[in-house]
């Protein structure tokens, strides 16, 4: 007759353990949401807590813990503003990990004065500047995108195959665009090209003329726009349009977006560039289920935001620890295995088989595989402008 009661009484126990075991995980997100990519971050933001959800409806991460995405904005180019951003993620929120920043420059100011002094990760899903790869770290960043050296090794393979040996070339003037301009310009004349000019150019301005009219005097067949698709980048186009200076243009991924296109219309028919992204199993889950969440998967960086998410829980799960300076040094073996393979929608899957000591490979949305210092290796989408969309050539 006593059994009964003591049965209730250890199960109650149990569930009390659980309990306390179980803790409010938190997550930020800090993105662009205003600035130059304004347009395109909330599609990113999306796609991260579609994975955060996904962690959170499985009940499996940490003993049952749930995890909560706060959000902060990094503006893409203030430093100062992404720095008080995040700060107040890590002291006011108490953010266990930060999915971001994005844009490169504001990257390297959250990463050496909050993400380094206060022991957070920071898993960025779109800061590409080379210099990044170098950076001092403590361990600490990681990115599911590939650094522009890579792409700009691709955008010269892509201009010289379509027949042009010679570019005008402008870029934004920050981290990012150096960074991608010196890449391009170096791979683009060693493999035989001519760039007729390299400029800079500012964002916020109202009036592009100048600096179209000096890329016009230099010449070129066509004009590669290194800039950001809701500023200076679009300046540029429309001036060169306007003015009858440039009719042909290369986008790299700081250009691409619907943005661009329904401000400007049918003269970007024709129009070609790269963005990551890849032909993969993983990719088409990750597709079905944006888009079954109201999220346009194909935005830029959506992939990559999911997977910076997913990585830092999966991680967190690997390591059995929510604390970054714990599970810094599991990214890299979920990231790359050996293991079995997880794709989008079966984080539940991977947080099982780790809590029961099995190791995954986790392949993501995007392919994911990470070489050193821990940034993806890189697969870039090529897409031409038809009709208003963006048409995919193929994947390199």
């Amino acid at each position: 007759m006593k059994i009964l009661p003591k049965l209730l009484l250890a199960t109650a126990s149990l569930a009390m353990a659980g309990s306390a075991l179980a803790e409010d995980v938190k997550i930020g997100i800090l993105l662009g949401f205003t600035g130059p990519l304004e347009s395109i971050t909330p599609a990113m933001a999306k796609s991260a807590e579609m994975a955060i959800k996904e962690v959170n409806d499985s009940r499996q991460l940490l003993s049952g813990s749930s995890v909560t995405a706060v959000r902060g904005d990094s503006t893409c180019t203030d430093a100062a503003a992404a720095t008080a951003a995040g700060q107040r993620l890590v002291t006011s929120d108490k953010v266990n990990a930060i999915m971001g920043a994005d844009c490169s420059g504001v990257t390297g100011a959250v990463l050496q004065s909050v993400a380094r002094p206060n022991g957070i990760v920071m898993i960025s899903p779109s800061a590409t500047s080379p210099g990044l790869s170098t950076a001092q770290s403590d361990g600490l960043f990681f990115r599911t995108s590939p650094s522009d050296a890579r792409q700009g090794q691709i955008m010269s393979d892509v201009i010289l195959k379509r027949g042009f040996k010679s570019v005008a070339l402008t870029y934004t003037n920050n981290d990012y665009g150096k960074g991608l301009a010196s890449a391009f310009k170096a791979a683009y004349e060693k493999a035989g090209g001519k760039v007729t000019l390299s400029a800079a150019h500012e964002d916020g301005k109202g009036d592009y003329s100048a600096e179209v009219g000096a890329l016009a005097s230099a010449g070129g067949d066509l004009l590669v726009v290194a800039g950001y698709v809701d500023q200076g980048g679009r300046g540029i186009i429309r001036s060169a349009l306007d003015t009858g200076a440039f009719s042909k243009f290369y986008l790299p991924d700081g250009m691409y977006g619907d943005s661009l296109i329904k401000v400007i219309g049918k003269p970007l028919d024709g129009t070609f560039g790269d963005v990551p992204g890849i032909e993969s199993e993983g990719n088409k889950k990750f597709l079905a289920m944006a888009k079954a969440a109201g999220i346009d998967g194909t935005s830029s960086y959506t992939g990559e935001s999911y997977d910076a998410a997913a990585l830092i829980m999966l991680s967190m799960q690997a390591a059995k620890s929510s604390k970054s300076t714990m599970f810094k040094s599991k990214v890299m073996s979920i990231a790359n295995g050996p293991g079995e393979k997880i794709y989008p929608g079966e984080l539940a899957k991977g947080l099982k088989l780790l809590a029961e000591g099995k190791a995954i490979d986790y392949d993501g949305a995007t392919g994911v595989q990470m070489i050193p210092p821990g940034e993806a290796a890189g697969s870039y989408r090529v897409y031409t402008i038809k009709g208003g969309k963006q048409v995919t050539d193929g994947y390199q």
